[in-house]
């Protein structure tokens, strides 16, 4: 813990004092408690270091008007710190200053990963809007309707304590610092900078995030060179508390294997790095299945054509789910055997693979075929693996109204009730 001059920031420490530094940055609203289940996995190769937002988790009311300004007193305090380099991840408003960090600071960062974050967050309109609400009204109503922003509406009905402590998070923020954090969100718009972000990024995003969504998370990705994509099915906005494991996952795969060495300013070379540390998890906890890192350029193939079979099955699992795929193949006899494995290696390991389209897109050119071919019950599964790649049920939908022109009404109508009822089934609570 630290005492706070107006120019720094608080924070915290967790972790061995010898390991690298990787900071986590909260959203606006928040406070770094809502990295809590993230630490415990991340210590173990990184020392930890969170800060709170100015105002936030009683942390001195010192208002930062820009995200320049948040970035300078996160500077400042690991100047005083003695941390030079550093991993980020950033959520949300926390974000922006990752995406500043790498526009302003280069030098000083190893590793990115943006959470949540757009390059411009809605209008500025919107947020100045806010702050007319808070100063007339105080924060009440800002915190009274946090959870339907921040979480899926399953989530927020089952985990009623959470959900209270998000309320009493905003409760608790200074309002002026709040404002103040607004304004930093209506001037920020780095859009035609993100093509100058050289660091390794990963863009995760909640595939139900109404606030900054997949859609958000694409331009971020389209735009920042080598960026890769994580989407997480059945999360809103905080995204770190609401599926922790498989945000946990995805940041130790990322820091783990996409950590820029150091510039060395007297020999002008990069220090060779260490071999990166093979993460160790413990057995992941009942989550909804998590999109692979998406890569962001295309790969060139080994010498020779490998036999594409192992990684067929691994596309074909991952996409269509364990439980779907052990059937078809159980079902296999010496009749239909061959077919298996056809589509598993050419299907799965060639198509389903090749780096020219993100899973995403895939899912959508496949629904289009599906309902142009009238193939309802492959219609059914893989709406169910459109949904597991991050497509949304407003996205499945407009996919189904664009097949609808080219592939004709009739068609389209048979589709929407299948998906519909794969969707109600995949996105109602379970009791």
């Amino acid at each position: 813990m630290s005492e706070t001059p107006a120019n720094t920031l608080q924070y915290r420490f967790d972790g061995p004092e010898d390991a690298p530094v990787l900071i986590l940055g909260p959203s606006l609203g928040t406070t770094w408690h809502m990295w809590d289940r993230q630490v415990p996995e991340l210590m173990k190769q990184w020392r930890v270091f969170r800060f709170d937002l100015p105002g936030h988790g009683g942390a001195p009311a010192h208002p930062a008007g820009s995200v320049t300004d948040l970035t300078a007193r996160l500077l400042a305090t690991l100047d005083a710190l003695g941390v030079h380099r550093f991993g980020y991840a950033g959520c949300a408003l926390s974000g922006a200053v990752g995406a500043e960090l790498a526009l302003r600071h280069p030098a000083r960062l190893a590793s990115l990963a943006l959470i949540a974050a757009s390059p411009r967050f809605g209008t500025a309109d919107e947020f100045r809007q806010r702050g007319v609400i808070v100063r007339t009204n105080g924060l009440d109503p800002i915190a009274r309707t946090s959870p339907e922003r921040w979480f899926t509406g399953g989530f927020a009905a089952a985990q009623p304590a959470i959900t209270e402590w998000a309320v009493q998070m905003v409760r608790t923020t200074d309002p002026g610092c709040y404002i103040a954090s607004c304004e930093a969100l209506a001037a920020f718009d780095v859009r035609a900078e993100l093509s100058r972000i050289g660091v390794p990024t990963l863009v995760l995003v909640g595939s139900d995030d109404q606030v900054t969504g997949p859609a958000e998370a694409r331009t971020l990705v389209a735009g920042i060179p080598d960026a890769r994509l994580a989407v997480v099915p059945g999360a809103s906005h905080l995204v770190p508390v609401e599926q922790p494991a498989a945000v946990t996952d995805l940041l130790v795969r990322h820091f783990s294997t996409a950590w820029q060495p150091a510039f060395e300013s007297t020999t002008g070379q990069m220090a060779i790095p260490a071999a990166p540390v093979k993460p160790v998890l413990a057995a992941p906890t009942p989550v909804a299945p998590v999109a692979e890192i998406a890569p962001a350029a295309m790969q060139p193939e080994p010498a020779g054509r490998p036999d594409r079979y192992e990684t067929g099955l691994k596309v074909r699992r991952e996409v269509l789910g364990d439980a779907h795929v052990d059937r078809a193949l159980a079902s296999a006899d010496a009749f239909s055997g061959d077919f298996q494995e056809f589509i598993t290696r050419y299907a799965w390991g060639e198509i389903w693979d090749r780096p020219g389209l993100d899973r995403r897109a895939r899912s959508c050119v496949t629904l289009t075929a599906l309902v142009a071919g009238g193939h309802l019950d492959e219609l059914a599964f893989h709406t169910r693996a459109a949904l597991r790649n991050g497509l949304t049920p407003l996205e499945i939908k407009e996919v189904l109204l664009q097949a609808a022109v080219y592939c004709g009404v009739p068609a389209a109508n048979s589709a929407f009730k299948v998906a519909q009822q794969v969707i109600r089934e995949e996105t109602t609570p379970q009791e």
